[in-house]
């Protein structure tokens, strides 16, 4: 039996709150509520979700910042929730360390459909595994190791880390990569990409600046080099 997805939504719109609650429960999930960041926190310490749903506009400590303090100890996927698409909101949101955002008015149905997404990412799938220099993917036990040291790697990083993996040496345009990682590829959205890579090769590359494994391709997209 599958098990049911818990989700923390942290949002101080009680309206917005209320009907989003019901709308996720109803679509199969288990689903428990903050209105500040403060209590999110606090509930996240009593118990762990497997993903967080959370507004950006929050009083006392915003979404980003509550974003940033999650990642400082755990990478379980995060959904921002923004009154605004533009650079600004999207940008600092995904720096923080999320992982997809959604623009509201928010319907439940789309929000359920990039939880779902976000999940999977997740996932297990082939049982092989591939070496990138110092870096060691385990498709099997979905792990990555850096000179024998384990990486903590968000399900989102770990699944476009595992695309690149699988065609070494090429090219993958960055909607290639929304279609494969994010199951969307809507205008804008490439940003999605360019702070999940940013994000990965802090954590993959000796030097994040100079990377050698995660390559831009100008006009295209990204590559992982291929295996040494």
């Amino acid at each position: 039996m599958t098990p049911v997805p818990f989700l923390l939504l942290i949002e101080d719109d009680d309206a917005i709150r209320t009907a989003l609650e019901l709308s996720l429960s109803r679509q199969g999930h288990r689903v428990a509520t903050a209105a500040t960041g403060e209590d999110g926190l606090n509930l996240l310490r009593e118990q762990r979700p497997d993903l967080v749903v959370l507004d950006v506009m929050l009083p006392g400590i915003d979404g980003f910042e509550v974003c940033r303090r999650i990642r400082r100890t755990d990478q379980l996927p995060i959904i921002l929730l923004t009154a605004r698409s533009d650079d600004i909101d999207v940008v600092v949101g995904l720096e923080s360390g999320a992982d997809d955002y959604v623009v509201k008015p928010v319907q439940g149905r789309v929000l359920d459909a990039r939880i779902r997404a976000v999940l999977r990412r997740g996932e297990r799938e082939s049982t092989d595994s591939a070496t990138f220099g110092n870096v060691i993917i385990d498709r099997s036990a979905m792990t990555v190791t850096k000179a024998g040291e384990d990486l903590q790697l968000t399900p989102t990083e770990l699944r476009l880390l595992l695309e690149l993996s699988r065609r070494p040496g090429q090219a993958l345009s960055r909607q290639q990569l929304l279609r494969l990682v994010w199951e969307h590829d809507y205008l804008g959205d490439s940003r999605l990409v360019d702070a999940c890579v940013q994000r990965l090769r802090a954590k993959v590359e000796d030097v994040p600046s100079s990377p050698t494994l995660i390559r831009t391709v100008r006009g295209v997209g990204y590559r992982l080099d291929s295996p040494q």
